[in-house]
């Protein structure tokens, strides 16, 4: 994944993009991680990676409060679980988080 400017990116950053580039991840699904990452670290106020277990649920009860769609809260918490599982390796970060429950619609024939 390339950047669109010549601004210097963290090197946990980084880490991120190679990561998600060893594994091959469309450049839409790299965009999507990296933007999740980016709002928890507005939300939290500091480095990501120094963020607890608790930070993270305090994050996930913030977008539902705030009406985030199901679709887009499980979009969020799998970036987040990337960066927590693969990048940092801290999975235990992870452990408050819960994706929701997404019902299938049923196809008619």
């Amino acid at each position: 994944m390339t950047t669109k400017s010549n601004k210097s990116i963290s090197p946990l950053r980084q880490r991120m993009i190679e990561d998600m580039t060893l594994r091959k991840l469309s450049p839409k699904t790299q965009i999507a991680y990296i933007r999740a990452v980016k709002n928890f670290t507005r939300f939290y106020g500091r480095s990501p990676d120094t963020a607890e277990a608790e930070d993270l649920r305090r994050y996930q009860l913030h977008l539902v409060e705030r009406g985030v769609s199901r679709v887009s809260l499980n979009a969020h918490i799998t970036g987040l679980k990337f960066f927590f599982e693969v990048t940092v390796d801290r999975p235990e970060a992870m452990k408050k988080m819960r994706h929701v429950y997404e019902p299938r619609k049923c196809r008619k024939y």
